[in-house]
């Protein structure tokens, strides 16, 4: 099973210059490889293999001698990088590759020769680079990727390999259904409530301050550029917490539950909302989602998706009634079936809670929610699943356990 860790690094004043350079040259190579691949498509209606890509290497180190002042192996992982990115374009997993800038953020990747010692990491041709090593890293070192953020800040990415099998997924345990929204980050199916820390908001003054500073500079002067990093040290700080946030509850719910049900939301589609856009971009929902998969994968505990258009708000979990409409500014309503009074939040989590055990248990993912298929009684769940229905003393100012 791979597993990554992120490292801080703090390299010397030489070794920050290497980099710099190092940096170029994979940039150079990689706008040099995407434009040649462009216009051989143009040319010729195919494209470039990896091995094509790889072979331009020798001749391009003889007509630019600056390329061998990087690794080999970090040049030859650029082709590597673009025939990916190719791919995923093609399989609709991602955009089209585009060009790199030097004014964003830069990364090398080292796919071999690379050693983590108790305080240092040590690099082909760079030697050895004082970090911070958090936690022991058990594995075999597959590839190590240096980036420097727009902030001034080294990182290291070690992706190492346990050797361990992922452990198969069971649901022998507390089921429980997870709502995001706006005004509550999170809400549970056991009642549990968290807030939305809009972190945005929080340094939004902080930011807007040294925006203004920025924008007062010259163009080209080196005060811009001090401002400009102290702009992106702002923009960090905001990316930090959040992280923080966002791996400490998700830590939580993995810890406290053995199923763990979300609904599949679309956030590219729903940041198209120019009203809401900036909200949902700040709450960090996707990376929530994959922050739940990865942490019940890597300890064998299911993390079920259903149906976008599954209406979990509009269905009564009591009666499975379910109503024409609802407005967003409705937050409890009355059953008219069954006269249950609902929270909308914690109906539409236990909603999904049922609708993913009753997706696992018929082992397929097909939802009764399209069409006119309507649900003749209650969802069937797995025996081993235990939905807790108890309320919880828990609340939206709940501290968070660390994770």
């Amino acid at each position: 099973m791979y597993q990554a860790h992120k490292l801080r690094i703090y390299p010397t004043t030489e070794q920050q210059i290497y980099f710099a350079g190092a940096f170029g040259c994979c940039r150079w190579f990689w706008n040099y490889s995407l434009n040649l691949c462009q216009e051989t498509y143009q040319n010729t209606g195919k494209g470039l293999t990896r091995g094509a890509i790889q072979g331009l290497l020798p001749h391009l180190k003889k007509e630019y001698p600056w390329l061998s002042n990087a690794y080999s192996q970090c040049l030859q992982v650029v082709a590597l990088n673009l025939s990916t990115a190719y791919k995923n374009f093609f399989d609709k997993r991602a955009g089209y590759p585009s060009f790199k800038s030097k004014h964003g953020r830069q990364s090398i990747s080292y796919p071999q020769n690379v050693k983590l010692g108790y305080s240092s990491i040590k690099l082909p041709i760079i030697g050895e680079i004082h970090c911070r090593i958090h936690r022991r890293i058990e594995g075999t070192i597959k590839t190590v990727t240096i980036s420097k953020n727009t902030d001034g800040n080294y990182y290291a990415c070690v992706l190492v390999d346990d050797g361990q099998e992922t452990p198969e997924g069971r649901a022998n345990g507390k089921a429980i259904g997870l709502d995001v929204g706006l005004i509550d980050f999170c809400v549970t199916s056991d009642g549990s409530k968290y807030a939305n820390p809009k972190h945005l908001k929080q340094h939004s003054r902080n930011l807007k301050r040294k925006q203004q500073k920025l924008n007062r500079k010259e163009k080209g002067s080196n005060r811009r550029n001090k401002a400009r990093r102290l702009v992106a040290k702002v923009h960090s700080k905001i990316k930090r917490v959040r992280e923080d946030f966002l791996h400490k509850l998700s830590r939580k719910i993995i810890n406290e539950n053995q199923v763990i049900a979300v609904e599949n939301l679309k956030v590219k589609g729903m940041v198209r909302n120019h009203c809401l856009a900036k909200a949902i971009s700040d709450a960090g929902r996707g990376m929530f989602g994959t922050m739940l998969k990865y942490k019940a994968e890597k300890i064998g505990k299911l993390y079920i998706e259903i149906d976008r258009f599954f209406p979990s708000s509009k269905t009564c979990n009591n009666c499975l009634h379910k109503v024409s409409s609802m407005p967003l500014n409705v937050r409890h309503w009355n059953c008219p079936k069954c006269g249950s009074c609902n929270d909308r939040d914690i109906n539409a989590a236990k909603n999904i809670r049922d609708e993913a055990l009753r997706i696992w248990a018929l082992g397929t993912s097909a939802s009764a929610s399209g069409g006119n298929v309507s649900r003749g009684g209650k969802p069937s769940v797995l025996s081993d699943a235990i939905p807790v229905e108890t309320g919880s003393s828990q609340h939206s100012g709940t501290p968070l356990a660390d994770g």
